[in-house]
């Protein structure tokens, strides 16, 4: 399985910072900065339904899990929200716990790329993260896998 594509994680990684900046403490940022999810699940759940989210998401994290093994544990809940974030952020270091954020948003970034395209993938990432327009994204061809 190829790892995440560079420029995927590099948005991934720009979205969770966007996300963070605007979290209270450093603690609630950590654990929720999946909130870019949860962001995207309005958007996404309006263009495929909640059940076509929540498929997409559990993708994300099968593909993720590969890569970073602690998302293996995490689980899609019925309202498209995930489960066991807080029991693997008390027992992972802080690096690895951001690399499985990152991961899972970089395949959940590559998929929409290989289901709707790139043009509306941004599209709905704009419309959440306006500041990202000014950055000159690259979505490429997205994630094949």
């Amino acid at each position: 399985m190829t790892p995440s594509l560079p420029q995927m994680r590099s948005i991934a990684q720009r979205l969770i910072t966007y996300e963070a900046q605007g979290e209270k403490s450093s603690e609630t940022a950590e654990i929720s900065s999946f909130r870019v999810t949860d962001r995207l699940r309005p958007q996404l759940a309006t263009l495929m339904g909640h059940g076509g989210f929540r498929a997409l998401l559990a993708r994300a994290l099968a593909l993720g899990s590969a890569e970073v093994r602690w998302l293996g544990e995490v689980q899609v809940r019925a309202d498209g929200t995930l489960d066991g974030l807080a029991t693997a952020h008390a027992s992972l270091e802080p690096e690895e716990f951001h690399e499985g954020r990152v991961v899972v948003l970089a395949r959940l970034l590559g998929l929409l790329v290989a289901f709707i395209g790139p043009a509306l993938t941004l599209r709905l990432i704009v419309e959440i993260w306006p500041q990202l327009a000014a950055d000159n994204v690259d979505l490429g061809d997205g994630d094949k896998t």
